[in-house]
């Protein structure tokens, strides 16, 4: 009996013991897993820097929180991305102000053509201007950190030496890009970047405006021959990595510290997986026989003063609105000027 009462002794300070010491086993939370969403094919480069932030945050936080990436728009489609995210139909993920236009007003700024000759340029500066006036129009959710691909290009398919043969171009675009094309005379068609590859293909438009990257991220260089440069338009888009609101509430401080961390690292990388893939455009558009061509220093400075009138509209529409467009624009310019 008594070696029986010292067995069951044994026993009840093993299972207290287990309790008190083990709670990797019995005390951690279940993990939270969370969705991310985005309309970049799978294997886009961003769609891995995706992958890569979210193995990342779940190392850190010791497999706390978990990310599945969807891709290629199956969870949320690029203009439902951000209200999709608002409403928690996803967790997180990736919205493109460009693609709702007017719903983002005072962040258009980051997309106005202001010369931008790289990059690591528009991210950095896409980032400082959000931290400097942290617009209200994104107080739905939690931004993670803002990208930015380098200076848009032109991919046509018609040979493009001077503005005057842009006239009655069917120019695909998005967002203030629209306004690019038809301030140098072109012809908009408001079309969502999946859709590029067929329209192009079929002859629906005659161009396509985004960056280098897109000549092989979207395989636009089979199905385009010449890619015409303006480093005097120089516009960008810029794409906010944002979490639902209640979603980011919901973590602990120590989580949130995690991630602000690793977003604040993934700028830089975000930065130059952008300048890779620029580079890869451009290498696999000469690959297929694309022709790439700068406009003349003439016709540069003639697109120049044409897209200029899209700067001053900018600012009377923030007036009207009652934001400070005036002087994030000004902000925006002297900062990027430090960045190039």
């Amino acid at each position: 009996m008594r070696g029986f009462k010292l067995t069951a002794l044994v026993v009840s300070l093993s299972f207290v013991a287990l309790f008190c010491f083990a709670p990797s086993v019995f005390g951690q939370a279940k993990p939270v897993s969370l969705n991310y969403t985005t309309h970049m094919p799978a294997k886009h480069g961003l769609t891995i820097m995706a992958t890569e932030w979210g193995k990342e945050i779940e190392k850190r936080t010791q497999g706390k929180v978990k990310f599945t990436v969807m891709s290629g728009g199956t969870l949320l489609s690029a203009d439902k991305a951000y209200d999709g995210i608002v409403k928690g139909i996803a967790d997180v993920g990736l919205a493109v102000p460009g693609f709702t236009k007017g719903r983002f007003p005072l962040s258009e700024v980051l997309d106005l053509p202001l010369g931008y000759k790289s990059a690591t340029a528009a991210t950095r500066l896409a980032n400082i201007y959000y931290n400097k006036f942290k617009p209200k129009e994104f107080g739905e959710v939690q931004v993670m950190y803002v990208h930015a691909h380098g200076p848009g290009v032109l991919h046509s398919k018609k040979a493009v030496s001077k503005l005057e043969d842009l006239k009655g171009m069917k120019i695909r675009c998005t967002g203030l890009s629209a306004k690019v094309a038809a301030a140098i005379g072109g012809t908009p068609v408001a079309m969502p970047v999946g859709e590029s590859y067929d329209a192009l293909s079929r002859g629906v438009v005659d161009a396509s405006f985004a960056s280098m990257e897109a000549a092989q991220g979207w395989k636009w260089a089979e199905v385009t021959k010449f890619i015409i440069e303006s480093s005097a338009i120089g516009y960008t888009t810029s794409f906010f990595i944002v979490m639902n609101k209640r979603i980011w509430n919901s973590l602990d401080p120590e989580t949130q510290k995690i991630i602000e961390k690793v977003n604040e690292e993934w700028i830089g990388r975000e930065a130059e997986d952008w300048e890779k893939m620029e580079k890869a455009g451009k290498d696999y558009a000469l690959k297929m026989g694309v022709k790439v061509t700068p406009l003349s220093k003439e016709e540069d400075e003639k697109a120049g003063k044409a897209v200029k009138p899209l700067l001053d509209d900018y600012v009377a529409l923030m007036k009207k609105s009652g934001l400070p467009g005036d002087e994030v624009l000004r902000y925006c310019q002297d900062e990027l000027k430090k960045l190039q």
